[in-house]
């Protein structure tokens, strides 16, 4: 089977995760991809394969060659919860240049998205318009899955211990959380979860969300003076103090940023969600210190009960880990250059299940799936970009078994 028909098979399969069930997997429906993979999989010979009780797919090809390394490869089941992934209804397209027209109206525009020039005359799968594609990382479960008939196909290729694991709920930032990475039995891995054909990730920003939340008090507008704690004003107060040019709209390459999620704001009562974004440790700390500091201001003017603030770390930069086991990123590069491929090594504004896996002993740079405008209904990839992605997968394999 080829990679595109994977590919277009596993997006039909709603695997969508949602952050506020609280349950691992955050959602049921991520099973019925997860069981499909494991079946998959020991049908191709996989014969370990299986789904644990939280949805984590595990496979291994035993190693075939003495004294070499386990290297794994991993990717995610889920979808993004904010952008729907239900009844997505892929369509291939001979692209010849211009805009691209989606089924229901919507244009993946050759001027807002120039990088489509780099496609004339491939095959581009896109979405209808009412969805999300799934390419992240659907492309990435699809590329492993070839790769593994390849390599099962040709017992003749070296290598020690394949790892080969599909992860839930990696886009609300759990994917890693239950990883069993001692059964997994690898000594180091990719993720496969980037996007533009040659991304090469192995710096990532650190990450942590915070919650503030307001407390208030009422009284009649007529008779409020000295009285009155407005939390919507409250709120006001703590928006303007933030930098208004370190926003996620604002900022690129290695500069950090505060991002406003959600802000809900009544007189009693108001909430406001950010998330915190820095590929510099100390400048990460800096910034969760400036909004504790932020929170202490409301709390010096308005009384201790009138704004808390909760703050948890979500990942870190792995490049900390992989810099210990750069032979990661070299062979990658050697890879690259053995399909043609040009590396694109700019840090990744986001993070990965590798980020923790990273932290957790498991040392993962992240490659590139091929495709483009992830979580949105303009979402696209080319097929030979994920053929490539199969192609690398294989040579690194090649390139640890000494082949």
């Amino acid at each position: 089977m080829t990679v595109q028909e994977r590919f277009l098979g596993y997006v039909k399969i709603d695997t969508q995760s949602d952050p506020e069930t609280g349950t691992h997997p955050s959602t049921e429906k991520q099973f019925d991809l997860a069981r499909i993979l494991a079946d998959e999989l020991k049908a191709l010979g996989v014969a370990d394969a299986f789904v644990d009780e939280h949805c984590y797919v595990y496979g291994h090809i035993p190693a075939n060659a003495e004294n070499l390394p386990a290297l794994g490869f991993i990717a995610h089941l889920d979808t993004e919860p904010v952008c729907s992934g239900k009844n997505v209804s892929p369509e291939c397209v001979p692209y010849q240049g211009g805009d691209i027209p989606l089924k229901n109206g919507k244009i993946i525009s050759a001027t807002e998205f120039p990088v489509l020039k780099n496609y004339v005359g491939q095959e581009l799968i896109v979405t209808g318009g009412n969805t999300l594609l799934g390419a992240d990382d659907k492309a990435g479960v699809a590329e492993i899955m070839t790769a593994v008939e390849y390599l099962v196909s040709h017992p003749e290729i070296r290598h020690g211990k394949i790892g080969i694991a599909f992860t839930p709920d990696e886009e609300i930032g759990e994917g890693a959380s239950l990883f069993d990475v001692k059964g997994f039995g690898c000594d180091f891995a990719y993720t496969v979860d980037g996007e533009e054909l040659g991304e090469l990730g192995y710096e990532t920003f650190n990450a942590a969300e915070a919650t503030l939340t307001l407390t208030g008090k009422n009284i009649h507008p007529g008779s409020a003076k000295g009285k009155m704690i407005n939390c919507a004003l409250l709120a006001g107060e703590f928006l303007k103090a933030l930098p208004e040019n370190e926003t996620p709209a604002a900022t690129e390459g290695r500069e950090g940023f505060y991002h406003v999620e959600s802000v809900r704001a009544e007189v009693e009562s108001g909430e406001i969600k950010l998330i915190v974004r820095d590929h510099d440790k100390d400048k990460f700390l800096a910034r969760k210190n400036y909004l504790g500091q932020l929170t202490q201001a409301l709390q010096e003017k308005y009384g201790e009960n009138a704004a808390k603030i909760r703050i948890r770390d979500q990942y870190y930069n792995c490049l900390e880990k992989i810099k210990e086991h750069f032979h990661l990123v070299e062979n990658a590069r050697k890879a690259f250059a053995e399909a043609g491929v040009t590396p694109l090594e700019t840090p990744v504004r986001g993070g990965t299940d590798g980020c923790t896996l990273s932290f957790m002993g498991l040392p993962c740079p992240n490659l590139f799936t091929g495709g483009h405008n992830a979580h949105s209904v303009l979402e696209f990839i080319p097929v030979p970009s994920m053929e490539k992605a199969v192609e690398i997968i294989v040579k690194l394999v090649k390139i640890y078994g000494g082949n």
